[in-house]
């Protein structure tokens, strides 16, 4: 059939939707992308603060990615944003420890200890194997058996469904990793990735995550970041590229049903440009969460659609430190026996140094904005702020020394309470593809069933996948549909 007149629905803003809607009109289809947001990016969003006299910009949570990610790296491609969303050289992982006399974990005098998680040139697994082998928050033996594990963990296939029934801790436990290997290493990795501890994570999740990070290939664990407020990158960029696709875009418009209609579909709305309208297409995508997702989905389209809620969902707290002085001289660290989990930089990136020229000490080295994810925050994300406040400034102190004494200019928190799926054991049994038994109507989002954690490469896939299953049930040839990531 021809594109001309075919029209599309994209309902959510999201990466996954906006993935999904650049895909669609790529290939000449007519496309509307319904946002309730009154911008788009989903759950990678920044926001303005008030501070001295300015706006800070604040990203609501750290968000990084890997280069195994290369559906996340296409998007940052077809958007423009590649180079402001850059990956190290090589995977460099600074981890602070501050020590525990009975281990004999600092140096003299007390001091922190640093260890660097970081691979080189060598083919997999050799790449890993110089970093381990200094990695001083193991002992000699914990390292030994870090390697039996990650030899076992290779011969796993993520996708075999057994693996999803089993917890990632109680492998670790079956294959000797003490409860120091799983802090200080597999847990360093796994908590920022899954979004859970190993005890309450996915077998098959896990090894997804270790197997195509770690021993894919020796760069595939190299690290980006954005060196700009995510809304530049996921709203303003991604905007401008769907604008120019030919894509109408609809923000503080949210979908309120979904019905067949003849042969097509009709999307009914509320507020916005299109408040009690009711929009019809040959195809809809939607690319909102589950629950959303369910109450969106007509009778029929999805076997067992309750199972949609029982996919849990699982927190990250983020807090926001500016200090007086410069505390912290590296781009990020993460730290064991400690609660404090990952720590990055966003003084340049927030326009904090142009705001704040009269605060810090005479001759100093400027102000500092310190972001600290913390994922898997079941226990603390409806802590309040002075008891978070009370609890991680002191540590970060023990972290870091050139802390001690500086002054606070400002402490924040930002709450994703379900910042993405939790995925605990069985969670793959009940994510749905993106095809659903109702022709023309197709789901996205990092929570279906892409194989990945819900993370953003997670996201982008899940619209990769909805775009290609809506264009095939169109008619179009393989080599009009978009490229999967490999």
């Amino acid at each position: 059939m021809t594109s001309d007149a075919t029209t599309a629905v994209v309902v959510g803003g999201g990466l996954a939707g906006t993935t999904a809607a650049l895909a669609l009109a790529d290939a000449g289809l007519r496309v509307t992308l319904l946002e309730g947001r009154p911008r788009l990016g989903g759950l990678v969003f920044s926001f303005r603060r008030d501070f001295a006299g300015g706006e800070l910009s604040v990203d609501n949570g750290q968000h990084v990615y890997l280069r195994c990610c290369t559906a996340y790296q296409a998007l940052l491609e077809r958007i423009g944003g590649a180079h402001l969303v850059p990956l190290q050289d090589r995977m460099d992982v600074p981890v602070l420890d501050p020590g525990d006399g009975s281990r004999s974990r600092t140096g003299s005098a007390g001091r922190m200890r640093l260890g660097r998680l970081r691979r080189t040139a060598l083919p997999v697994p050799l790449h890993l194997a110089a970093g381990l082998a200094r990695y001083p928050h193991l002992s000699p033996a914990e390292r030994a058996g870090v390697v039996r594990a990650t030899l076992a963990l290779k011969g796993l296939d993520p996708a075999d469904p057994e693996l999803d029934g089993i917890d990632f801790g109680s492998w670790l436990r079956r294959h000797g990793q003490s409860a120091r290997a799983v802090e200080a290493l597999w847990d360093l990795v796994g908590v920022a990735t899954l979004n859970a501890r190993a005890a309450d994570a996915s077998l098959g999740l896990a090894a997804k995550v270790f197997k195509t990070g770690l021993l894919s290939a020796p760069g595939a664990a190299d690290i980006g970041w954005s060196r700009v407020p995510l809304g530049d990158v996921h709203d303003t960029l991604a905007r401008t590229a769907l604008e120019k696709a030919g894509v109408r875009i609809a923000l503080r418009t949210r979908a309120t049903a979904v019905d067949r209609t003849g042969d097509g579909w009709q999307v009914s709305v509320a507020n916005g440009p299109h408040g009690g309208e009711r929009l019809t297409a040959d195809t809809v995508v939607l690319a909102v969460p589950q629950r959303e997702t369910h109450g969106l989905l007509p009778d029929g389209a999805l076997p067992a659609k309750d199972r949609l809620l029982d996919i849990g969902t699982a927190p990250i707290l983020n807090l926001h430190v500016l200090y007086d002085r410069t505390v912290l001289r590296r781009p990020f660290f993460a730290a064991v026996g400690s609660p404090v989990q990952w720590v990055f930089d966003r003084t340049h990136a927030s326009g904090l140094p142009g705001l704040a020229k009269e605060f810090g000490p005479p001759g100093g080295s400027g102000c500092q904005y310190l972001a600290v994810s913390q994922s898997a925050a079941q226990e603390e994300i409806d802590e309040p702020v002075a008891k978070l406040r009370a609890r991680y400034l002191p540590e970060l102190e023990r972290l870091l020394p050139a802390a001690r004494g500086a002054r606070i200019l400002d402490f924040f928190v930002t709450r994703e309470r379900t910042a993405t799926f939790a995925p605990a054991p069985g969670v793959g049994r009940l994510r749905p593809a993106a095809r659903t038994r109702a022709p023309g109507l197709f789901l996205a989002g990092a929570w279906t069933a892409t194989g990945w954690p819900a993370t953003m490469e997670s996201a982008v896939r899940s619209g990769t996948a909805a775009a290609r299953e809506a264009l095939t049930q169109l008619g179009f040839p393989p080599g009009r549909l978009p490229q999967e990531a490999a």
